[in-house]
């Protein structure tokens, strides 16, 4: 199994690999991810930021699978990221509030042993917020700390209380769409079950 490499200063992202017990290193990159442009889909969008990330990385090693990711929010085709500033996250839950938005994350794989060897994908999710009181909104944004998550909100813990519905992956809307990101490492004959080693998790505790 080759070596993966996380291209992400995401704690969300590294604590969902961590829980699955699976064996890895971090290394982040120094990529800055441009403005959304106008005539740009999310989808080629989130695509292109996850590439960046993940070939900036890969350029700097010798082995090992890169992973890169990125996350967006869209509603009504307005590319929400991690706000500025408070002001604009309450802006967002507001404008998200009682609303139905997407959800995309672009997920990169590039080999540092092999620089032309590359493959990107992206996740959709659909979301939906349920009608929220302005109390509830200013007491979520005082809990969570809304600053470093796109669209200003995370589905996990108290996401459970302001979401009403989603339609596909959950972890997409976390950040890391791991099972888009398990079928990719197939097509590169690897999985994540191969990098978790024996005895990382005792699944007994699930029953």
């Amino acid at each position: 199994m080759h070596t993966l490499i996380l291209a992400s200063s995401s704690p969300r992202r590294r604590a969902m690999l961590r829980e699955l017990g699976v064996a890895f290193d971090t290394v982040p990159g120094a990529f800055v991810e441009p403005p959304h442009a106008g005539g740009l889909s999310p989808r080629r969008y989130v695509k292109a930021n996850a590439r960046g990330k993940a070939l900036q990385v890969a350029a700097s090693l010798d082995r090992g699978i890169v992973i890169g990711a990125d996350t967006v929010v869209v509603f009504r085709g307005q590319v929400l990221g991690k706000p500025s500033s408070m002001d604009e996250a309450r802006r967002y839950l507001r404008m998200l509030n009682g609303q139905t938005h997407d959800v995309y994350s672009g997920v990169c794989l590039a080999d540092a042993a092999c620089r032309d060897r590359v493959l990107v994908d992206a996740e959709r999710t659909r979301v939906t917020f349920r009608r929220l009181k302005m109390h509830e909104i200013e007491r979520y944004l005082e809990i969570i700390g809304p600053l470093d998550k796109a669209g200003a909100y995370a589905i996990q813990a108290h996401g459970s209380i302001i979401v009403e519905r989603i339609a596909g992956c959950y972890y997409n809307v976390m950040g890391f769409p791991l099972a888009r990101l398990e079928k990719m490492l197939l097509q590169w004959g690897c999985s994540l079950f191969d990098a978790i080693p024996a005895g990382a998790n005792n699944l007994a505790d699930h029953a």
